[in-house]
């Protein structure tokens, strides 16, 4: 029994592609209606997944253990920002914080050898470098007891561009921030930006918290960036850290901005996004889905008599009915697989031009591959019932 079960569905197959062949021209369109569309579900999924990857990525590289500090001008307040902040006491109130460096920030023209370029200045204490995880390309950083000095430490970009042919910038050279000379006690290494933190790490120049009064004016404390110890409850440490610098600066709001809240949000939007790019797809599918439906209703049209002539042999309705959906599911699964590698190929190709880590997503096969057959069934279900019932006599009489 099972034999003839086998040899019947092989016989069935072997029918369904030879209808296939003889179509032509028909059956190729069709096809490539079904491998765009599947196509597009799979490219979308995965460029969705891989534009994801890439947003979390930014927020990633500068840790999910880092806390940025922001005082928004709530307009209760008339006092400025204090010049400094008694970080230890600090530190003592929130003990799970590794590192807590406020941050002046200004800007302004930087002059080495008659070459002359803008960039950020930032004035920092020796914990700002554990904070922001500072790699050094030669030199030091700032150190506790540097706040007296004109000491400097260069960003990469800065560094190259203030070099000079036959003299790039080195330690112990000096440049001058408006009336006052800065000896150079280290360069950086470049560092991608990170999202959360306001400081272009390869455009700043770091200075001593102390020295920034020799070239602002009335230099106040911007940001606060804080980087807390493994294993921590990032939520908690940074309700404890906002109260801790309420009750030092009275009657300023302080707000605290945590990375794994914007990778959730990411997360979230790029989920939605992902939901949008299928949403797309899937449209592109149902308009192959639809060619499908076309070429079938036409091969039934064309087969009306053979249709008669194997119910006149005793052929079944539902013989009937399942040789022309096995028919439109071949052509489908044909394009599913098709579509398949065209869309892991695209997405692969659009994340090598954006310049992009390629991964696959685990489920844009299953549900490209997926849905393509579910469509093939769907679409194909109407012409196979149409063609089951036909009427033997009114069939054969069709020329």
């Amino acid at each position: 029994m099972s034999l003839r079960v086998e040899q019947s569905a092989s016989q069935l197959l072997h029918e369904a592609f030879v209808s296939l062949r003889t179509l032509g021209k028909r059956s190729i369109l069709a096809l490539l209606g079904i491998v765009i569309g599947s196509s597009s579900v799979v490219a979308l999924i995965n460029i969705g997944h891989n534009a994801a990857l890439e947003a979390a990525a930014i927020f990633k590289d500068m840790g999910t253990d880092t806390l940025t500090v922001q005082f928004p001008n709530n307009g209760d307040s008339r006092e400025p920002m204090p010049a400094h902040l008694d970080t230890a006491r600090l530190q003592a109130q929130v003990p799970a914080v590794l590192y807590l460096a406020p941050i002046v920030l200004s800007s302004g023209s930087v002059v080495f050898q008659g070459h002359a370029t803008n960039a950020n200045w930032v004035g920092g204490t020796a914990q700002l470098a554990g904070a922001m995880r500072l790699r050094l390309r030669e030199g030091r950083f700032l150190s506790d007891f540097d706040q007296g000095e004109t000491y400097v430490v260069v960003g990469d970009r800065i560094a190259r561009t203030l070099g000079v042919p036959g003299h790039p910038l080195q330690t112990g050279d000096r440049i001058r921030l408006n009336d006052y000379l800065f000896q150079v006690i280290g360069i950086l290494q470049s560092q991608p930006p990170a999202a959360l933190i306001p400081i272009q790490t390869d455009d700043s120049l770091f200075l001593p918290l102390a020295g920034m009064r020799r070239i602002t004016v009335s230099p106040q404390i911007s940001s606060v960036i804080a980087r807390a110890a493994a294993d921590q409850d990032m939520e908690t440490v940074a309700g404890e850290l906002a109260q801790a610098l309420k009750n030092t600066l009275r009657g300023r709001a302080v707000e605290v901005q945590i990375p794994q809240q914007m990778i959730d949000g990411m997360t979230r939007q790029s989920r939605t996004f992902g939901y949008l790019l299928m949403a797309l797809g899937g449209i592109s599918l149902i308009g192959g889905g639809v060619g499908v439906m076309n070429v079938m209703l036409m091969n039934v049209s064309e087969r009306r008599r053979e249709i008669g002539i194997r119910m006149a042999l005793g052929a079944r309705r539902r013989d009937i009915r399942n040789l022309f959906l096995l028919e439109a599911v071949t052509l489908t699964a044909v394009g599913a697989l098709s579509g398949a590698i065209l869309g892991i190929s695209a997405a692969y190709l659009y994340a090598r031009v954006s310049g992009w880590q390629f991964s696959l997503s685990a489920a844009s096969l299953p549900l490209g591959v997926g849905s393509t057959l579910l469509v093939g069934l769907f679409f194909g279900l109407y012409p196979a019932l149409s063609a089951s019932r036909l009427q033997p006599v009114e069939a054969l009489r069709d020329e």
